[in-house]
C-alpha cells in the first residue's frame, strides 16, 4: 500500500471511477438505484483539481484503489477547521484496512496543516462508514444537512475530530 497526493499526470478518469465504483455498491440500499445507475463515467473527473482541494491516492500494486479529498471548511460556520471532503475505495479493497490508513493519513495531513478540528460529514444510512470515522476517533456532531438525491431524502451527519 502506498498513498501519495495526486499529480498532474496522473488519470482523472480513473480516479472518478472510484468514485462511481464506491457510490454503486456502498450506496445500492441507500440512494435509489435508477439514480446510481445514472451515474455517468467521468463524473467527479473535473472537480478533484478543485481550486483549494487536496487529493490523495491509494495505490496496491501499482493500481489506484482508493481516494481521498480535503480542504479547510467549506462550510462559513466552521472557518478553521479542516474538511474531509471524501474518501473513497473500489468495493473489492472496501472492509480489509485500506479506508483506515487511508484516513489516517489524511487526519495528518490536516493536523500538520494547522487543524486542530476535523470533520466530515457522512449520509446517515451509511453504517459502514460511520463505524470506521468512529473507529477513527471521531465523535457524531448535532448538525445535520438534509437534502434530496435521486428522489429520496437523505440526511448528512456531521463527525467531528479533535486533533489538538
Amino acid at each position: 500500500m502506498y498513498i501519495r497526493h495526486i499529480r498532474p499526470e496522473d488519470d482523472r478518469m480513473s480516479i472518478s471511477e472510484i468514485y462511481e465504483r464506491s457510490w454503486k455498491h456502498a450506496y445500492k440500499d441507500i440512494l435509489p438505484d435508477s439514480y446510481l445507475n445514472a451515474i455517468p463515467r467521468g463524473h467527479w473527473a473535473s472537480v478533484i483539481d478543485s481550486p483549494g482541494w487536496n487529493t490523495l491516492i491509494l495505490f496496491e500494486r501499482g493500481k489506484i484503489v482508493g481516494t481521498s479529498s480535503f480542504c479547510k471548511s467549506r462550510f462559513p460556520q466552521f472557518e478553521g477547521c479542516g474538511e474531509i471532503i471524501s474518501l473513497y475505495l473500489l468495493p473489492e479493497y472496501m472492509g480489509k484496512g485500506y479506508g483506515k490508513e487511508l484516513l489516517k493519513f489524511v487526519i495528518a495531513e490536516l493536523s500538520a496543516q494547522g487543524f486542530q478540528e476535523i470533520f466530515l460529514y457522512v449520509l446517515e444510512e451509511n453504517n459502514r462508514a460511520r463505524v470506521l470515522y468512529e473507529h477513527c476517533g471521531f465523535l457524531k456532531a448535532e448538525d445535520v444537512i438534509e437534502e434530496k438525491i435521486g428522489d429520496k431524502n437523505i440526511r448528512e451527519i456531521r463527525y467531528v475530530l479533535k486533533s489538538g
